[in-house]
This record gives structure tokens, sequence and C-alpha cells, in this order.
């Protein structure tokens, strides 16, 4: 079965920002960008990985909660998605903002021009690299044992990864806020009718609506 290449559970606001201006460690998508009004959603539901409490929602939202991690061996993510630094990275005690048990568990191939030995947090392996998407993806694909490759963002890296025509499926979440500026996923969905199916499924419990966008 071929390997394929897939955007899951990636969240934006109604006009199209995946992250605000002015990432700091204390604000990781941005100045004008609260977490919670894009990802509430996610949070809610029964099979967030980071639950620690009995409960949440099931039906449509938890269904995709639950398909983060259906047949993904590896993850490529933007250096912006690790940790807020920019430039060399000045001090390697610096793992992450994902804690002791990132919510991977899955070798994940960090884009940066600033390589840094590989790191173990838990049951995820972190690999930085200094890669073109496609090199990215032939070490990514190499380490998923024949599963799927998810592009985890941010917004940055998942245009690369469009701009080079090497994604399969797209599940964008889209919340019904107002971001303004930042880091833009699209003005419309529509851009990428050109390659790729479009179906909108609202969600009314969350009042999220999820874009399903997969090849012609």
């Amino acid at each position: 079965m071929k390997q394929l290449v897939r955007v899951q559970n990636f969240c934006v606001s109604r006009d199209g920002y995946g992250a605000g201006e002015g990432q700091t460690l204390e604000r990781p998508f941005g100045n004008n960008v609260d977490p919670g009004t894009l990802m509430s959603w996610a949070g809610a539901t029964a099979h967030w990985p980071n639950r620690t409490d009995p409960g949440g929602t099931l039906g449509l939202d938890d269904y995709f909660t639950r398909d983060f991690t259906n047949n993904i061996g590896a993850e490529i993510m933007g250096r912006n998605k690790f940790g807020p630094q920019r430039g060399p990275w000045e001090n390697l005690d610096w793992e992450g903002w994902w804690g002791e048990e990132p919510p991977f568990h899955t070798p994940v191939f960090v884009l940066t021009h600033h390589e840094r030995p590989s790191l173990t947090k838990g049951e995820t392996t972190f690999h930085f690299l200094d890669a073109s998407p496609q090199e990215a993806l032939d070490r990514a694909f190499d380490a998923a044992g024949g599963k799927d490759v998810r592009i985890g963002g941010g917004v940055a890296t998942v245009r690369q990864f469009l701009e080079a025509d090497l994604i399969d499926s797209l599940h964008v979440a889209v919340a019904p806020v107002e971001a303004g500026a930042g880091e833009r996923l699209w003005e419309s969905p529509d851009e990428l009718t050109d390659r790729f199916h479009l179906e909108r499924v609202p969600s009314p419990g969350s009042e999220i609506v999820h874009h399903l966008l997969w090849r012609k």
C-alpha cells in the first residue's frame, strides 16, 4: 500500500491564520491568537491525547482526534512548532515545549537551518534536519515503517509541502474566530481545488467546520 503524506487536525481561524504575530515561549500561537479559540474543540473530546480526566465529547470532533495517530509512522514539523527560538541554538538544554511525553510517539523530523543532535522524549525522537521538503520526506518515509507521514505544521511548513506538491490529503479545522494577521494558510480553501477535492463538514457541537481535502 502506498505511503501517504497527510495533514491532520490542523487548526486555523475563519480568515485562514494558523498562528498570530509575535510568537514567544509564553504565547506559542502569537500575541493576537488564543490557542484555546483554535484548539478547544479537540481538547473537549474524549480521545484528546492530553486528557487526564475521564469524560469528554464523542461524535464528529472526537472522530478526528482519534484519527490523529491512525497509521502514522513519522511526523515532519517546522522548527517553530518545536519551540520559539530563532537562529543558532543558544542552549541545548531547551528540549521543546512538548513535555516529557510528547503526543507523537513516532520519529519527528524538525526542519531547521541549525541542526542539533537528535533528542528522545518518552516514545518520541526528534531529529533536526536542514533539508528540502522532498529530502525530509524521504527520511520520514524510511523511518515510518511503511506507515503514513504527517505534516504537522506550522503554516510555513504545510505551505512548503503544498508548493512542492507532496501532500495527499488535508484535514483543516476552521474555528469561528478572526485572527486578522500572522501566519496564513489560505485566504480561501478553494485555492486548492485545482488539485484537491474539498468537502466542508460543520460540527454542530463546537461550531468548527472541518475541511477535508484529498487528491483528485
